[in-house]
């Protein structure tokens, strides 16, 4: 028995962004799958329901199955795990807007189209969520070297990672927060990264011990 780690990817992405991530978990003793879904065309419903049933099928030969979600698979992953009997695990988002996304709000103001490349997950990412009252452990990871998009669409404030702003990443509720010199992008292959997501799922926290 062993500790599995399930990643999910961002909005208009596919599992294979998730590779050197994927990779570096398995370096640091994880069982580790990539959670695929269509984050545009898929209803929220349904990538919610193939989440929670890949878990349960994990459930007999893990100790825990951990989520690791990048910006919209964060805020999917705090979504799945408020419903339903699961195996226990432990959470990290990495540039999730958990309190809502201005550049998501930017693109719903373009009218239909901009709806339209949202999907089906919209108002969540619009919205996020008010606090986290949810029965796991959740750590973030937020970026700060401003480069990207949202920062045009979205009038980020303060600071963020080209898409999400730092502040938008703190939610109430949260059992641990860091933030890192990476973009919203890069947080995927930063090796600074892929530590602190081994380590809070090991430890729940970021940190490393202190020497004795």
């Amino acid at each position: 028995m062993t500790d599995h780690v399930i990643l999910l990817h961002g909005l208009w992405m596919r599992g294979f962004a998730l590779s050197m991530l994927h990779r570096r978990l398995i370096e640091a003793g994880f069982r580790v799958h990539r959670f695929d879904y269509l984050s545009v065309a898929a209803t929220q419903q349904r990538i919610l329901d193939r989440l929670q049933a890949r878990m349960r099928s994990l459930e007999q030969e893990a100790d825990a199955v951990h989520l690791v979600g990048h910006s919209l698979g964060g805020l999917l992953a705090l979504r799945a795990c408020l419903d339903g009997e699961l195996p226990p695990g432990r959470i990290v988002c990495l540039g999730s807007p958990l309190k809502g996304s201005a550049a998501a709000r930017g693109f719903a103001a373009w009218g239909r189209g901009g709806e339209v490349l949202l999907g089906h997950n919209r108002e969540l990412l619009q919205q996020g969520f008010e606090r986290w009252d949810g029965p796991r452990e959740v750590g973030m990871i937020a970026g700060r070297m401003p480069l990207g998009l949202g920062a045009m669409l979205g009038h980020l404030a303060g600071e963020h990672d080209g898409t999400v702003a730092v502040e938008e990443t703190r939610l109430d509720g949260l059992a641990a927060h860091c933030v890192v010199e990476a973009n919203h992008t890069g947080l995927l292959f930063s090796a600074e990264v892929a530590q602190r997501v081994a380590r809070f799922l090991h430890q729940g926290r970021f940190e490393a011990d202190s020497p004795t």
